[in-house]
């Protein structure tokens, strides 16, 4: 049987709201799928849409919906740019678009990029929407991602990404099985903020400080840890449970950061521990907290050297999330499951994404 190949792009707004990350991937499907990166960039936004899209949320009915069309067509000239810098013509470009409302008890998920004016500024077809069937089917929408963990890092137990919020997503007797695990940068970034820096490199500044047990304990009393079932933590969490009590003890932030990582090692190490059926379970880490070498020691002490990390590089590193929106539009095009009910407690599986052109 010959192989069949897909080349996409892949658009996946930073957690941070700061750029656009663009990916293009060749995808190839024989028994097994698999990939390649060819290119990858981020562009930032501009100040002007950067602070839109950060109150989008508190925008009238009108302006959210011209921010819906100057959000698509500027993400389309950027992929049009991106194509003529590198000489690339994809199959698609899967968009996930930028969040502004996630209320799926109310049967609704909002991202904004409008896909025909993303289709018309870039003159490429458009797959976005990947959230809005599974909603319909009384899911979360969310996450989207354990899909393309399964079929293109099918080696590895356990799939990490370290961005605002640390997320994981693992097999459990064949059916997969994701949710956040922790807060992560969101909260290590407010704290490095308070010393004029915008990130603590390297978990520096947190290896310098000293872990404060009542903090550590009183973190890992929080209700959302004695959740046992799928569960998702928002940027509402950080403001009614953890913020208040990180700043009721008053630590400096080089304390603060230290027990911060050692609450968050812990917590991803219980999560391994509990779901692992090897003894030395092959562990993925992406996003930004993977270039955090202080918290692969704590992870590594509370997982008392048990485990092994799989090696990748920068690129994937960087550039996941977009390289499985590519992959979410292929197979959509394909009419293949792409939503997985067993992570978002939908009625079924299914295949969400609207295409343009």
């Amino acid at each position: 049987m010959s192989p069949e190949k897909y080349s996409m792009i892949g658009l996946m707004s930073g957690t941070s709201g700061d750029g656009l990350d663009l990916a293009y991937v060749n995808f190839e499907h024989q028994q097994n799928w698999s990939f390649e990166i060819v290119e990858a960039k981020t562009y930032p936004f501009p100040f002007e849409l950067a602070k839109n899209l950060s109150q989008a949320h508190e925008l009238s009915g009108l302006h959210l919906s011209q921010l819906d069309v100057n959000f698509g067509r500027w993400m389309g000239e950027q992929v049009k740019g991106f194509c003529h810098e590198f000489q690339i013509k994809p199959l698609a470009v899967a968009s996930h678009g930028h969040t502004v409302f996630h209320q799926p008890a109310n049967g609704l998920s909002l991202q904004i990029g409008n896909g025909w004016a993303l289709h018309q500024a870039s003159g490429e077809r458009i797959v976005n929407d990947f959230r809005m069937r599974d909603v319909q089917l009384g899911g979360q929408g969310a996450p989207l991602v354990p899909i393309g963990d399964r079929l293109l890092f099918p080696l590895a137990d356990f799939c990490i990404n370290l961005g605002g919020i640390a997320n994981i997503s693992m097999e459990k007797n064949g059916i997969r099985a994701a949710f956040d695990s922790s807060p992560f940068n969101l909260l290590l970034n407010a704290q490095a903020l308070k010393l004029g820096k915008t990130y603590d490199a390297g978990g520096e500044i947190a290896r310098s400080g000293t872990v404060n047990p009542a903090l550590f304990a009183a973190l890992n009393d929080l209700p959302f840890y004695a959740n046992t079932s799928a569960k998702s933590l928002g940027r509402e969490e950080m403001e009614s449970d953890f913020l208040p009590l990180i700043e009721s003890f008053g630590l400096n932030p080089a304390n603060c950061l230290s027990t911060l990582v050692e609450h968050f090692a812990f917590q991803i190490a219980s999560v391994i521990r509990t779901f692992s059926t090897t003894e030395l379970p092959l562990v993925l880490i992406t996003g930004g907290g993977a270039y955090n070498a202080y918290f692969v020691e704590r992870l590594d002490h509370f997982l008392e050297q048990k485990w092994k990390q799989l090696e990748v590089n920068s690129e994937l590193i960087e550039f996941k999330e977009a390289l499985i929106f590519a992959f979410l539009g292929v197979l959509r095009l394909r009419g293949d499951t792409n939503c997985l009910a067993s992570v978002t407690g939908a009625s079924e599986d299914s295949c969400g994404g609207t295409v343009y052109g």
